[in-house]
Order: structure tokens, then sequence, then C-alpha cells
């Protein structure tokens, strides 16, 4: 199981937003850089990097801060960088692949857009990734802050037909919050997609880490973790022996 440590951007600033909300932002780092640098020191081998200007198509320099920020993580040593945010054409596709991204995640277009996703997929492979956020069920897009007319366990089972063989899956309530995680519902997401998670949203503790992982790799293939390691609830050397103990159990 991939531990998948959060670095959110806004305007060049490492942030955490609770259940998505924009207004409901606390700011940990004017250094997305050394952040990364850290987590790759202390032994992660993946980095989760989120662009929310892109998301919430804020304005020309913000974004910018971010795109130069998420190409310089990409060149830190060691590590290998998940990224999306806004992800909603081949150009950025392509602009994120030239960064050295190794992951790219497209989510709103999975729903507005399913002829771009299905070509990303088709001519990237297994390099992009679906991410699919839901709320009471409910698929959210443009940022979680639009609901659309389809239910998660609709749009996950489109996702091979698309080509699609990641996922990320959010539980919107929970995002941000530290209120524990509800491992069954990550199950019953990969038993839809018929291919492992990446499970994302409300880890609080390193018993919500045990939990995914006794579910085993076929089931979850990562977790995203944010504001449990910003806050210390625990430390990421902490989260990795937690997953190397249950591997070895």
């Amino acid at each position: 199981m991939i531990l998948f440590p959060a670095i959110d951007l806004v305007a060049g600033k490492v942030v955490r937003l609770q259940k998505g909300d924009r207004s409901r932002m606390d700011v940990y780092s004017n250094d997305p850089v050394a952040v990364a640098e850290d987590f790759a020191a202390r032994g992660a081998t993946w980095i989760h990097v989120v662009d929310l200007s892109a998301t919430f198509e804020e304005d020309k320099d913000a974004r910018a801060a971010n795109t130069a920020a998420i190409s310089a993580i990409c060149k830190v040593s060691g590590i290998k960088v998940d990224t999306g945010g806004g992800v909603r054409d081949l150009v950025a596709v392509e602009r994120l692949a030239s960064a050295g991204a190794k992951r790219i995640a497209i989510g709103t277009a999975l729903v507005r857009d399913p002829q771009f996703a299905a070509q990303a997929a088709s001519e990237f492979g297994e390099l992009v990734v679906a991410d699919v956020a839901a709320k009471d069920g409910q698929v959210r897009v443009n940022g979680w802050r639009e609901g659309e007319a389809i239910m998660a366990d609709e749009l996950v089972a489109r996702l091979a037909d698309l080509g699609y063989r990641h996922l990320v899956f959010t539980d919107i309530a929970r995002d941000g919050m530290q209120t524990g995680i509800d491992a069954n519902a990550y199950a019953h997401m990969a038993q839809v997609a018929g291919f492992p998670v990446v499970a994302s949203g409300g880890i609080a503790t390193l018993n919500d880490l045990r939990s995914l992982a006794a579910l085993g790799d076929d089931v979850i293939e990562g977790a995203i973790t944010g504001r449990a390691l910003y806050e210390g609830a625990f430390t990421l050397e902490d989260a990795l022996a937690t997953l190397e103990g249950v591997r070895e159990a």
C-alpha cells in the first residue's frame, strides 16, 4: 500500500481545506518544495500534489505560482509525483507529463467531457488516474462545488470502459476533518471499479491506515493523508512503519 503525503497548493502556498471549502483554508508553508524535500527525506516515495488554484480557476499569477511549484516538486530526488487539479484538456496532461509527473488525475472531465477523459486514458495509459469525489453518494465536480445527477457507483463502474486502471476516491464529508475513515466505503468502490482504490479523506490516526492496509493490496492501492501529518496526529515515519508492519504480519 502506497502512502501519499499530500501537498495542496493555492498561489504557491501549501494549504489544507476543510471539506474542500476554499473559505476554510489553513496555510502550512510558503515553500512547497521544502515540504516535498522533507517528505522525501523522511521516507516518502510518492507525493500527492493538488493544484487548487487551477481547480478553482483563480487568477493567472496564482496558477503560475502553482505550475512553478509542481515543476520544482517533480524534480525532487527520490519521489514520484501524483498530481491533478483542473486537468480538463490534453494540453494540461501533456504539460504535467513533461514536468515529470508520474500520475495525473482527471476528475471533473470524467463527467463533463467523457470523450476527453477516454482519449487521455487511450493516449497516456496508466499515467492518468480517475479522481472521483462524492458526498452522500453523489458525485461532486468543479472543485467539489457542484453536484452532478450521477451517483459515485455509476461513474466508478464506467471507469474501466473508459480505460482507467487507477482510482482516487474522496469522501468529501470527511476530507480535511480528521474524523476517521469508512474502510468499507473504499472496499465497496474497489469492488465496483474492478481494481484497487486510493483512499482519500478523513485519515486521522494510524488505526485508519491499519484498517485500510488490512483490506489488502488488491482492494486498497494507497492512501492520501494531509492534515493529520501537518498537525501532528502522527508522523510520516510512524505511518510508513505502520504500513510496513501490516505488510509483514
